[in-house]
């Protein structure tokens, strides 16, 4: 979250405490974190931990995905970085990564191209005829395949749009709070109302960073079931 409103679609908009190098330091952070169970016993960060990949596998169990070698912990690996990348957007001067398009994308469509490729080799003609929904009328065939198409293709680009528009409009609706903010602290009696709403809404954006991440990878679930055996 950077001071100007519209900075978060910038990765090059650099200020006087810009903290770019967080960007590189949290995922060696993550690594540290994630083998310090060879030198600490029983760590705390185990049981927020597995609070995530229980999350992720209570959905990826109930759908096609669970057959999937290694599916589930692809999406949990996902999930769990994702939010930490979200989060770290939160911090002043930070850049957020996640409300980058092309990152989103690069998040989502190899995942679900994965899932095609595999369905393709697996059994093709499921999935062509999984185009044509049964029982339709003769005449719109053609009609209804060509929609069904469209819809599977643009499922990467609606991932990532959706990812990345949800996370630019909570960067940039707190730079507007916080502007009117700190004008209120110096020509305004309102100075009250407006640190509230800007606390509030920052916790609401913080349930948003983890809403985001959990959606994100629910809908890559959801595409899973689609998967033939």
């Amino acid at each position: 979250m950077l001071v100007d409103i519209f900075s978060c679609f910038d990765d090059k908009n650099e200020v006087f405490m810009s903290l770019y190098l967080l960007m590189w330091a949290l995922p060696l952070a993550v690594l540290v974190v994630f083998i310090s169970n060879y030198w600490v016993s029983n760590p705390g960060w185990m049981l927020l931990l597995g609070g995530l990949k229980q999350t992720i596998f209570s959905q990826v169990g109930r759908s096609l995905g669970m057959g999937l070698d290694g599916f589930v912990s692809l999406v949990a690996v996902l999930f769990t970085g994702i939010i930490l990348m979200n989060l770290s957007g939160m911090v002043p001067y930070v850049f957020g990564v996640t409300s980058h398009l092309l990152l989103s994308f690069s998040l989502g469509f190899p995942v679900w191209l994965s899932l095609i490729l595999s369905a393709l080799v697996v059994n093709w003609s499921s999935v062509v005829a999984a185009l044509l929904p049964a029982g339709a009328p003769p005449a719109l065939s053609p009609f209804l395949v060509l929609v069904e198409t469209v819809s599977l293709l643009v499922r990467p680009i609606t991932l990532s749009v959706r990812l990345a528009a949800n996370m630019s409009a909570g960067h940039i609706v707190l730079g507007l709070v916080g502007n009117y903010f700190a004008g209120a602290c110096f020509s305004s009696s309102s100075v009250l109302i407006l640190a509230l709403v800007q606390v509030f809404y920052s916790i609401f954006e913080f349930a948003i960073c983890a809403v985001q991440g959990y959606i994100f990878c629910l809908l890559l679930v959801l595409y899973s079931d689609e998967h033939s055996r």
